[in-house]
């Protein structure tokens, strides 16, 4: 038994050291300007972009593949944000700026298709087949994805109710002087 042990030990740690030396050797470096606008992104991996996910699409606006308004849930805030960021100039014309919003499904009417599940990208909806769902609303990022696909139209987006925990003090409008 000590001898299963010990090789079990050996080879976990051999194998460890190996990891440890492929990751320094093997990585991928990446610009600083992708670094920056994947730290502006969400990082839901919605993929209404056209992109897989966050990572891509900060490479696509670093390098100018893609406009600097092409994220729907980040709106006009992360629009201007990344413009000024990346020193140019966006027309947000197209750009929509709505409040927060999040999923809420109607369970009188929920029929437990789970399209919604499948297409939720943060895990929000909780549920199994025919059974009813619920959203978590913490996890919800209003991506309106589960929206787009529920044949039974139950899920409603509205508005984010302020929490204690997610209430700001809104700033004073400027005074003309």
């Amino acid at each position: 038994m000590l001898a299963a042990i010990a090789s079990l030990t050996t080879l976990g740690l051999a194998l460890g050291l190996l990891l440890g030396i492929a990751s320094r050797y093997l990585k991928v470096e990446s610009s600083a300007a992708t670094e920056q606008v994947a730290a502006l992104l969400p990082g839901s991996q919605c993929g209404q972009c056209g992109y897989p996910g966050c990572g891509p699409a900060a490479e696509a606006i670093a390098s100018g593949a893609a406009p600097v308004t092409i994220c729907p849930p980040g709106g006009r805030a992360l629009a201007e944000e990344l413009a000024s960021l990346l020193g140019v100039t966006a027309d947000l014309s197209g750009v929509e700026d709505k409040p927060p919003m999040i999923a809420h499904i109607h369970e009188n009417i929920c029929i437990g298709c789970t399209k919604c599940f499948k297409r939720c990208p943060t895990d929000a909806i909780m549920g199994a087949n025919n059974m009813i769902h619920s959203v978590f609303a913490d996890a919800c990022i209003g991506c309106e994805l589960c929206f787009d696909v529920c044949p039974t139209e139950c899920i409603e987006m509205r508005p984010l109710t302020p929490t204690l925990q997610t209430w700001f003090w809104p700033k004073p409008e400027a005074v003309a002087a």
